[in-house]
């Protein structure tokens, strides 16, 4: 289960610079993941080879382009063990895969959607509108001081009336791990729709959904060394074909009249338009590069920073850490009288690229009294040299800023 982060670092041709005179280290991954020669090749040999729009031509390229396409859409249902391919759904990211649930679910006034206090602004925003247009009352699980969930009280908020729980898997701003285990089944049991968001779980352990058994689950192709714009609603076949579609236009019908249309079955149902068929291939591309390094030894590799990362970084003084001790991912802290804002800007200087501010989670801060954090986040290129460098760094910076 060993993995040397050195064999594949060749693979991320961005990592071989130097910001501001040193050399970069990397930090961001939880924002989004540099990208391996193989999903860049992947990238560049459709529009060399491959450039055609899909589903409806007759000529070569077209028929060439539509199997890419259809073969990435396999290959990603295989990498999740989805029941079927249609039950992959190509989304521009998590965002999109989130709004398009939100968009689509039959709610009535009375009606309650449940989500945590964890959350992503993508992950609360999409459910507040949902809220506003349908009269639905939009209910929060809240967190505890170590960062985790109040699984007794998710309990309690639990009701007939909820329609739907939308939690994270991995919160982005603590890597607080979500126990799938403990908050799907009591939904289930209860009738209620299920929605996972996998943003920052996707890329450090493997994902069956028939296992954790999600309605839905979303997440986006940039945190999994693929592209931008490209990512995944895996929709159980079952919870989903009976529901409407969500953007109209070609590819999503059978058959239109001006007088009413009818609708195209899973799931180009939900894939209004010319799809980013460059993006699902990378995606694909992504999937199987990570897979062919044995993603249990990485997740065990990036573990194991993360822990010597905290370790220590709680020698500094005045450092305080979020999150529970089998964080994942991500690291968050503050130092005590520095903003995170001036210390992330000094370790930049240094060469160190970390994330700094709410992440997109100010209710998450504000339940914590904080307007945000330093953020370090890590990927299978990482490496302990790094960590030990991270943690001199922010030594350094916080003497220089007291």
């Amino acid at each position: 289960m060993s993995f040397d982060p050195t064999t594949i670092r060749p693979d991320f041709p961005i990592l071989n610079q130097e910001v501001h005179g040193k050399p970069l280290i990397y930090l961001d991954n939880a924002a989004t993941t540099q990208k391996p020669r193989q999903v860049l090749d992947a990238s560049r040999a459709y529009y060399e080879e491959t450039n055609s729009n899909i589903h409806r031509g007759t000529h070569h390229l077209s028929q060439k382009a539509t199997a890419a396409h259809e073969h990435a859409r396999e290959t990603i249902a295989r990498h999740l063990n989805a029941a079927s391919p249609h039950e992959i759904i190509f989304t521009s990211g998590t965002t999109d895969g989130i709004n398009l649930v939100a968009n689509i679910l039959p709610l009535s006034p009375g009606d309650e959607i449940l989500i945590s206090a964890l959350e992503h602004h993508s992950n609360i925003v999409p459910w507040q509108l949902l809220a506003q247009r349908t009269g639905a009352n939009l209910k929060i699980i809240p967190v505890l001081d170590d960062g985790t969930l109040d699984h007794p009280a998710y309990l309690n908020l639990l009701n007939p009336k909820t329609k739907i729980l939308a939690l994270t898997h991995v919160s982005n701003a603590f890597g607080t791990p979500i126990p799938v285990a403990d908050f799907l089944p009591p939904a289930r049991a209860n009738g209620t729709l299920t929605l996972l968001d996998a943003a920052q779980s996707v890329a450090h352990q493997p994902l069956d959904v028939q296992t954790l058994d999600p309605d839905f689950l979303v997440f986006s192709g940039h945190k999994l060394y693929a592209p931008t714009g490209i990512g995944i609603l895996y929709a159980k076949s079952s919870s989903i074909e009976i529901l409407p579609p969500w953007r109209g236009g070609g590819e999503m019908i059978k058959e239109v009249t001006y007088e009413s249309s009818t609708y195209n079955d899973l799931p180009f149902r939900y894939e209004a338009g010319t799809p980013n068929i460059e993006g699902a291939i990378a995606l694909a591309s992504a999937f199987d590069w990570l897979t062919s390094h044995n993603l249990p030894a990485i997740a065990t590799h990036e573990q194991t920073l993360i822990t010597q990362a905290a370790q220590a970084l709680t020698q500094i003084e005045g450092l305080t850490l979020y999150g529970p001790e089998n964080r994942q991912g991500s690291l968050s802290f503050n130092i005590s009288g520095i903003h995170h804002y001036d210390l992330g800007t000094l370790l930049d200087q240094m060469g160190l690229a970390l994330r700094t501010g709410h992440h997109c989670c100010q209710p998450l801060m504000s339940r914590f009294g904080i307007t945000g954090t330093i953020r370090a986040s890590f990927a299978a290129y990482n490496t302990t040299e790094e960590v030990t460098h991270l943690a001199t760094a922010i030594e350094k910076a916080a003497s220089m800023l007291k």
